[in-house]
């Protein structure tokens, strides 16, 4: 009789060491799970914050292209009128 508790109790022993490996294996899944969604926003938000960087220069960039062209046809239109205006004038 005392063997078979002893066993019995071994079997209690086993079932909470199965238990809490059960558990610690599901709280290290859990933590992973999570540590690989928090990678994965970070990564998403750098991706965002690139593609806003990256569209915000080429506004920028077409700005200033867009500046300097009108900048060169009135320079143009000016030095036309000018020379018009010292032919008309002659």
């Amino acid at each position: 009789m005392k063997k078979m508790k002893k066993k019995k109790k071994k079997n209690n022993n086993n079932i909470v060491v199965v238990v809490a490996v059960v558990v610690v294996v599901v709280v290290v899944v859990v933590v992973v799970v999570v540590v690989v969604v928090v990678v994965v926003v970070v990564i998403v938000v750098v991706v965002v914050v690139v593609v806003v960087v990256v569209v915000v220069i080429v506004v920028v960039v077409v700005v200033v292209v867009i500046v300097v062209v009108v900048v060169v046809i009135v320079v143009v239109v000016v030095e036309v009128v000018v020379e018009l205006v010292i032919v008309i004038v002659i």
